[in-house]
């Protein structure tokens, strides 16, 4: 699998299996176990998805069994909304670790762009000057929450984790986020199923050139645009379909047909929408 160097040398996969929505536990530890043999060594959960302990769990089981080591595996996890704040920021981050059964994250994320992130981003810079995260990051954040913020901390994020497929392209914040030196990453890679993109013609089109499937075409969109992509699926057969990008790129006249399919707007969660805020903060 191919990865990409972060501003501070660590280097990241630019493919990895996340967990959204995998609440039973049995359920989700069947699902990281099945990834990693499909060869996924990097992990994304969050302390909000409720399956930390899962996630944990799957992956001690598999380095007990000799299988895995944990220098191989990148895990990333996210700082609960509830947990903005300095203090809580601190606390939240043992709790992940404790649940996760390791005592360092290889990249941790403010997972959404309200509250006192800032307060918890002095707590971040002090986790990674410590040694007790790889690399720091952020997650839902616009260009100019994501500006503001690396210009005003001492250790600025090292990746922006954001909505991103064919139907949402983010081309300008992509853009801020190069001058900045943070790296992009992909949830919601495939439009969680939505704008029928499975069966999209021109996907398919393409990717039968290659081969390939739409979802697998998709997917190799955003990576030949130096983007980290973060699937999920439940399904072995699936899980393996969406590993299995490495051996095509797209040309740019390709590339160029993809880009038309951008709608210019989210249809799952616009983050400068106030009815988004409140929910996440719990506000009426």
């Amino acid at each position: 699998m191919d990865s990409v160097t972060l501003r501070n040398g660590v280097k990241m996969p630019l493919l990895g299996f996340g967990v959204l929505r995998m609440k039973d536990p049995a359920a989700c530890i069947r699902c990281v176990r099945e990834a990693f043999e499909s060869g996924y060594r990097m992990f994304d959960t969050a302390a909000s998805y409720g399956n930390e302990e899962a996630v944990g769990q799957a992956l001690r089981e598999l380095i007990e069994e000799g299988k895995a080591k944990r220098e191989d595996l990148f895990i990333i996890t996210k700082l609960c909304i509830d947990d903005a704040g300095e203090e809580a920021a601190g606390k939240a981050f043992e709790e992940s670790c404790r649940r996760l059964q390791t005592d360092y994250i290889d990249l941790y994320l403010i997972h959404q762009p309200y509250s006192d992130y800032y307060g918890a981003w002095r707590t971040m810079e002090r986790l990674y000057r410590e040694g007790r995260v790889r690399a720091v990051g952020v997650s839902n954040f616009s260009p100019e929450r994501l500006t503001d913020l690396c210009l005003n901390s001492r250790i600025p994020p090292m990746v922006n984790q954001v909505e991103l497929h064919p139907f949402y392209h983010q081309d300008g914040a992509l853009r801020v986020m190069g001058e900045l030196g943070v790296q992009p990453q992909a949830w919601a890679p495939l439009c969680e199923g939505l704008k029928k993109i499975f069966s999209n013609k021109v996907l398919e089109k393409i990717g039968g050139k290659h081969g390939k499937t739409a979802a697998q075409t998709a997917l190799r969109w955003n990576v030949d645009r130096g983007v980290s992509v973060v699937t999920r699926s439940s399904v072995p057969a699936h899980m393996q379909e969406d590993y299995d990008i490495w051996d095509f790129t797209l040309s740019e006249a390709e590339r160029q047909l993809i880009d038309q399919l951008d709608l210019g707007y989210s249809e799952i969660l616009d983050y400068g929408n106030p009815c988004i805020a409140r929910m996440f903060l719990k506000k009426r």
